[in-house]
């Protein structure tokens, strides 16, 4: 019987398709003799219906007729075998998705045979079956709309019951396969944005509900995988587990895109549901109590890892009330979160529907509107340390504090982590004014909005309701209650309650606080100079080019960090690399000026673990390599160029593109260089020169191998070289070039023993990472450690010995006077930080045998 389906057939009729059906309807089971028939049948039915769709409604019209729909479900029915499964379910996805008819969607999805598809027990062990039910459930809501969701739901009195494509879907919500994963959220998002309000109470209710909390229990499990991961790699790192870093971050966030999108679908209580579940089965379990100063074992993240994720959730996740509770439980100890911690982790989520019970502590503040001072004695410029609140009866420190504390004395991750918050918080729109006033972190600029709104609201004729309460920057007219209110709800509906005593301390106390921790920032030399530049950013931010919230003692500690910053960059132009240090400067003066003018420190959240894969060596380096000069060389002028950028900021002044330095100098006439015949590009190997100062000497850069060549060292402005050259046997007193290196550093030293031998340092010509093309990258694998080579030349007699060292220290000299000589405009800038005469507190508130390709 079947052979005749392999007749000679116009593919695209409606004969074809009159023929498929009936033999379709033929089969009584599907068996091997006729399953590739079948498939062969749904196959081509799905084309033909789809061809009909934008041709001929007849086709879908004898589609309708001969109820194939029906017949897709017997077809299934009596199938035992897989494939017809697969191919089922693709043929109904293939119609579904290209149908362009409203009357055949209307007619796919008003079948019964619809639901009945998508509620049959496929063997989902099978993993393609599975990825086409997904395809399949994801077509259908494709399709819909307002109207068309009301055919897939069964209603009673007015409310749906029954949505079986969403609470089947939502099953595979954590699937281990991301495609499956991605599909289902998808199909939620189709489902949200429809915007019916039935079904919007449909997916709030239990046990549909229980969706949002697994979303954020499968979404904690890979914040604890993020962890190991750093973890991981700040024991061993290696480019695996960057990589796996990397991945790990992009699907955080992907998952955080997700919830965001869920969230502007605009369900009032789908987006108190998610508050709630982020709060108490992410944040406050997790979280929070990992930024404790001291560790605890059972905490399972680091604070690194949580400050990333809270940045993440409040840069994504817009949600004010979410945002704000955020910010409040900044005012907690992180005690406050350990305690509920473990059973919340266990899978236990607090019934809001009843009160509480709490521990008393003799500490704990109650709020009850708005706060007053209640510790004016703690309200001075100086960080609030643990001995001070203890004395006063408090024995915890809040997160606020350990924020500030990671600036001041953590490891640069920390570091990083801690500002990375800090921003997030200011940077972040749904945190009111006040909210960040209470933070201490409320530019100038929105500080002047914020009052102006104040004086609109008090009023002008009441001398009693002015701005500030006593100065402590109270108000009685409601606008300070934001915070006690989020600290009120934090105890009644979460059983947080504050213990600190910062709730009624004045802003500008804790304004200062954050500038305290900025400037000593700024002291530490263990930290990166990009992290201090993210320091700089947020001070830049909060001064807003005045320097009157700087007391005395920011303002000292600033002028004497810049004088001893400024040595340090002296004594680089006599170190190994003064030949780059003006370049350098420069460079990083213009990226310091665009990094401090930027809207935001880094674009990437994910930057703050880049820098855990540092380049790593084959070789541990010595302190005395070059390359680690280099290094150290890098990072005084990165620090020397933020300080001195600050401190034109402080005074109001534009930053210019290019740092005031000394042009370079010309050639003088009678120097080594202009007596060799060179000029300002250098000597070139190959080149001729003419050997006036030259010194005859031997050396051998191979075993055996020892060559005749005339010694100089040479400097052209801020650049020096010691040359090599053979005599030209036809034009004497001239010769060739033939080895060109570096005159830093070059440490020249006469040999103790052998007064003929002149001992030299040869550093690499250029800094790799100078030039990121050729310097190691993320994911690469270890390479060799650039080393440094040594020289020792043999000369004729002591004098020229003692004649070639001296010429070498003098060309020395030259270079580092003239490198010197280019900076001293910028030494010299009058700019200093100046101490007003103001109060100390806020108002009121080894071979002979050099290496070529290191020496030449």
């Amino acid at each position: 019987m079947w052979s005749s389906f392999w007749r000679s057939r116009d593919r695209f009729s409606l004969d074809e398709l009159r023929y498929l059906i009936d033999q379709l309807q033929k089969v009584q089971i599907v068996n091997n003799d006729n399953k590739n028939f079948v498939i062969e049948a749904l196959r081509s039915i799905s084309e033909l219906i789809t061809y009909g769709d934008q041709h001929d409604s007849n086709y879908f019209d004898f589609f309708m007729e001969r109820q194939v729909m029906g017949e897709f479900v017997r077809i299934l029915k009596v199938s035992g075998t897989v494939s017809i499964s697969l191919q089922l379910l693709q043929t109904m996805s293939i119609m579904i998705q290209n149908l362009k008819s409203e009357r055949a969607i209307y007619y796919m999805i008003n079948n019964e045979h619809i639901n009945i598809l998508i509620t049959y027990s496929f063997d989902f062990r099978n993993e393609e079956l599975l990825s086409h039910y997904i395809s399949f459930l994801r077509a259908i809501s494709g399709k819909l709309d307002k109207n068309t969701i009301s055919l897939l739901v069964k209603t009673q009195n007015e409310e749906v019951v029954s949505f079986p494509l969403y609470v089947e879907a939502i099953q595979f919500a954590s699937n281990e396969d991301s495609m499956i994963r991605t599909a289902v959220r998808a199909l939620t998002l189709n489902v949200y944005h429809v915007g019916d309000e039935s079904v919007n109470r449909f997916v709030v209710k239990t046990p549909q509900a229980d969706y949002f909390s697994n979303l954020i229990t499968f979404f904690q499990k890979q914040c604890i995988y993020l962890n190991g991961l750093v973890s991981e790699t700040l024991k061993n790192p290696n480019s695996h587990t960057t990589t796996a870093i990397v991945n790990a971050v992009d699907e955080i966030e992907d998952n955080l895109y997700y919830i965001s999108d869920v969230i502007s679908a605009g369900i009032a209580d789908v987006g108190r549901l998610i508050t709630d579940n982020i709060l108490q089965l992410l944040i406050f379990p997790l979280l929070l109590p990992s930024l404790q100063l001291d560790a605890v074992n059972d905490i399972q993240i680091g604070a690194s890892t949580s400050l990333y994720l809270l940045c993440c959730i409040l840069r994504i996740v817009k949600i004010k009330d979410l945002a704000n509770t955020i910010a409040a439980s900044l005012f907690c100890p992180p005690e406050a979160f350990v305690s509920d911690s473990e059973t919340t982790l266990k899978g236990y989520v607090p019934d809001h529907g009843h009160e509480t019970q709490q521990t008393e502590n003799k500490n704990v503040i109650e709020v009850d509107g708005c706060s007053n001072n209640i510790m004016p004695s703690l309200s001075s410029s100086s960080p609030v340390h643990p001995e001070d609140i203890i004395s006063k009866g408090v024995s915890r420190l809040t997160l606020r504090d350990a924020l500030l504390s990671y600036i001041t004395a953590g490891d640069d991750l920390q570091v990083l982590s801690s500002l990375s918050m800090l921003t997030t918080l200011l940077q972040t729109k749904e945190l009111d004014a006040t909210m960040l006033d209470a933070l201490g972190i409320l530019p100038q600029r929105k500080q002047n909005k914020k009052l102006l709104l104040q004086q609109a609201f008090v009023g002008e004729d009441s001398r009693e309701d002015q701005f500030f309460l006593s100065g402590r920057g109270f108000i009685r007219d409601g606008f300070s209650c934001e915070l006690d209110g989020y600290l009120q709800n934090l105890k009644e509906q979460y059983g947080v309650s504050c213990s600190s005593l910062e709730v009624g301390t004045s802003p500008s106390v804790h304004r200062f606080h954050v500038l305290d921790a900025l400037v000593t920032l700024f002291s530490r030399s263990n930290i990166s100079p990009e992290t201090l530049w993210d320091g700089g950013w947020l001070l830049r931010q909060l001064l807003l080019y005045s320097e009157a919230e700087f007391n005395n003692q920011h303002l000292e500690l600033l002028r004497d960090l810049y004088k001893n910053c400024t040595s340090a960059l002296l004594e680089e132009a006599r170190g190994t690399w003064p030949d780059l240090l003006v370049t350098v400067l420069c460079d990083e003066w213009k990226r310091c000026k665009r990094a401090m003018e930027a809207p935001s420190p880094r674009k990437e959240l994910k930057c703050m673990f880049l820098p855990l894969d540092k380049p790593s060596f084959d070789d541990v380096l010595p302190s005395e390599s070059s390359f680690v000069a280099g290094e150290r060389m890098c990072k005084v002028v990165k620090v020397f160029v933020l300080l001195h950028q600050l401190q034109i900021f402080s005074l109001g002044r534009a930053l210019p593109e290019q740092p005031p330095t000394c042009p370079p100098s010309k050639i003088p006439e009678n120097s080594r260089a202009g007596n060799a015949g060179l000029d300002v590009s250098g000597p070139k190997l190959g080149s001729e020169l003419r050997l006036v100062d030259a010194v005859p000497c031997r050396i051998a850069f191979e075993r055996g191998k020892v060559r005749h060549f005339f010694f100089l060292a040479i400097s052209v402005g801020a650049s020096g070289w010691i040359l090599l050259a053979e005599e030209l046997p036809l034009k004497k007193h001239y010769g060739i070039i033939c080895v060109v290196a570096p005159l830093a550093k070059s440490d020249p030293a006469i040999d103790q023993k052998y007064s003929r031998w002149l001992h030299l340092q040869i550093r690499p010509s250029t800094l790799p990472f100078l030039d990121p093309a050729k310097f190691i990258t993320h994911g690469k694998a270890k390479t060799k450690a650039p080393v440094d080579g040594r020289w020792t030349l043999a000369f004729m007699d002591d004098e020229s010995c003692k004649s070639a060292l001296s010429m070498t220290l003098e060309e020395i000299d030259l270079q580092s006077n003239e490198v010197e000589k280019r900076l001293k405009p910028l030494l010299n800038h009058e700019g200093a930080i100046d101490v007003p005469d103001t109060s100390t507190h806020p108002p009121e508130a080894s071979s002979s045998t050099a290496t070529p390709s290191n020496s030449l």
